[in-house]
């Protein structure tokens, strides 16, 4: 290689090895590093659903819980796993940088697992076997019981913390915006992370549904574990290959401090002269391998924060950049509000939807039955499918269609998703409205021992369009949160779509209690430990009317939203200025 290749050779986009040190693109990054991280995910999401996924059915079945009480705990146990990465986010983007703050948080993670293990294993750590049809007649878990039960659970939400919003921002950090080849396989990278993702899952929903079912729980649960170390293992293994961001200190501080500026001078009357904002110079930025940020017209009033005038303390005046970079993150607040109603669905369907299935004929042939969780199989297996039809057919005929590198825009992908979840919400109220028709014909309606003479395989619309629906919505907020990020915010944007997850699963516990007590006290309950003598289609109907309103907000909030410009434009730019000045000589 020449001079001039060796240095067109370098990343330009300021990732680092971790030493420190500048990265060749042809030694480090790219699909190669990427490889790494997607199996990696393969096998932690594996993991992970091999645990969420059969969760409720493990807390009616040996810690004797009921419905309403036995969906809450899961869907506050996964909100609390969705909701600390805004933690590890904030120590990665501020102190420890992405990579070390995952390594330590795979190893709690790990922890949590192993000893969720060994509680699920030992027969002093669960209640006794119960053959009562009631639940309510069993007897309960101990204090010391649930104690050890809940608090691996919980160690587990604390790895995931800081592995969640930072394995998944170290895979698009392989590839260099500023390269022409690599800022298109970055657009692919979000549609391949989510396959892998969906891949593990599916094995999860299948294979290990069907051990913790059929073989037990000790080897249900162990095999999810074995497959947590050999990931971490996978991941620590392609170590040499990976581009790393510095950490450019704690985002919460920066735009905290935008925002006490900007008020305090609030008073202040504003200028139309640049000159009279503050801004470092670009040789600043060129040295810390950062990017400088040009003003925008939109949030005009944080402005303030970086106008010259009274005190120059850090929390008097701020610079335009640090003004730019907060209204980023302030611009997604709406699209995450939006997308907190499509997350209660999720929560859906690893709670209700399977304890539909507990109810239902599992008998495919006189000796093999599905276990009801494993119907969440079919949601992966049609994102799966989908994703693949969408990256390699739907994208390449919207982009000749519309220009766009995508397709379609962000927004455009993630409103399909969102009115999607109105018809798959109709669809199981029809359908739920059809089982209890059912139930009550064959007079089974205070029985729940008799599985009722229809297939469970009535409920696989439900769980099919949810998987189309998670291709267009979850892929799509998970690209947008990260792209719509500042560059020294990236693991606090991802977080963004751990924190929907987390207050859609948080509000369907809400909503799911609120709605359990007020219906029992009113006359006959829509949820009931009994789902027979439920009204569960009722509950559906109510989200489709919910999923409805909250289309309409979503395209109120995205006719107005600005997306940002990429820091390629600025690059572009200084380029161009730099042409003209040689001109000029």
């Amino acid at each position: 290689m020449t001079l001039q290749e060796v240095g067109d050779d370098y990343t330009k986009d300021g990732t680092v090895d971790l030493r420190g040190n500048p990265v060749r693109r042809s030694q480090r990054g790219r699909w190669k590093a990427c490889s790494f991280v997607i199996v990696y995910e393969i096998f932690e999401r594996m993991a992970y659903y091999g645990i969420s996924s059969n969760l409720v059915i493990f807390m009616t079945t040996k810690l004797h819980q009921g419905t309403v009480q036995s969906s809450n705990n899961v869907t506050n146990w996964v909100g609390t796993s969705w909701l600390t990465p805004i933690l590890g986010a904030y120590i990665a983007d501020a102190h420890l940088g992405r990579y070390i703050t995952f390594v330590i948080s795979s190893a709690i993670y790990f922890l949590g697992m192993a000893l969720l293990t060994l509680s699920v294993s030992l027969p002093d750590l669960r209640p006794p076997t119960c053959t009562k049809t009631n639940v309510e007649d069993c007897e309960k878990a101990s204090v010391l019981q649930l104690a050890v039960f809940f608090g691996a659970l919980y160690i587990l939400a604390i790895g995931t913390g800081g592995t969640k919003p930072n394995i998944s921002t170290i895979g698009a950090d392989q590839f260099d915006v500023f390269d022409p080849k690599e800022k298109i396989h970055k657009h692919s990278f979000f549609n391949w992370w989510m396959f892998s993702i969906f891949f593990g899952t599916l094995f999860a929903t299948t294979v290990l549904v069907y051990v913790q079912d059929n073989v037990g729980w000790a080897l249900g649960y162990g095999l999810p574990t074995l497959g947590l170390a050999i990931s971490i293992i996978i991941f620590l293994v392609g170590t040499p290959f990976y581009r790393h961001k510095r950490p450019m200190g704690s985002p919460f501080t920066k735009m905290a401090r935008v925002i006490v500026a900007s008020l305090r001078k609030a008073q202040a009357p504003m200028s139309r002269d640049p000159t009279c904002f503050h801004e470092l110079p670009l040789l600043e930025y060129e040295s810390k391998r950062t990017f400088l940020i040009h003003p925008t017209r939109n949030l005009r009033f944080l402005d303030r924060a970086s106008l010259k005038t009274g005190p120059t303390n850090k929390w008097s005046l701020c610079t335009t950049t640090e003004v730019e970079e907060t209204k980023q993150m302030l611009r997604m607040l709406p699209v995450l509000f939006i997308t907190f109603v499509p997350s209660m669905m999720l929560a859906q369907v690893i709670t209700l939807f399977v304890k539909q299935g507990t109810l239902l004929n599992r008998h495919i042939t006189s000796n093999f039955s599905i276990p009801p969780a494993s119907l969440v199989g079919f949601t992966t297996f049609s994102m799966l499918v989908t994703i693949v039809i969408y990256d390699q057919i739907f994208v390449k005929l919207a982009r000749k269609l519309t220009g766009n590198p995508r397709g379609i825009t962000l927004l455009q992908r993630m409103g399909i998703g969102i009115f999607l979840h109105i018809f798959i919400m109709i669809i199981a109220s029809v359908t739920e409205r059809y089982r209890l028709k059912v139930a009550a014909d064959h007079g089974l309606v205070h029985q729940t021992a008799v599985p009722l003479p229809l297939t469970i395989f009535v409920l696989l619309p439900q769980f099919v369009l949810m998987g189309l629906a998670d291709t267009f919505l979850e892929v799509a907020k998970l690209e947008f949160f990260y792209d719509q990020a500042p560059e020294s915010m990236k693991s606090l944007g991802t977080s963004y779509m751990t924190t929907s997850l987390a207050a859609g699963n948080f509000m369907s516990s809400f909503l799911l209690s609120t709605v359990a007590r007020v219906t029992k006290n009113q006359g006959r309950g829509w949820i009931l430990n009994n789902l027979n003598e439920s009204t569960l289609d009722h509950y559906y109907m109510l989200f489709a009317v919910i999923n409805l309103v909250n289309f309409i907000f979503f395209l109120m909030v995205s006719k107005f939203y600005v997306y940002r410009a990429e820091i390629t434009d600025s690059a572009n730019e200084k380029q161009e200025t730099k042409v003209l000045d040689n001109n000029k000589e």
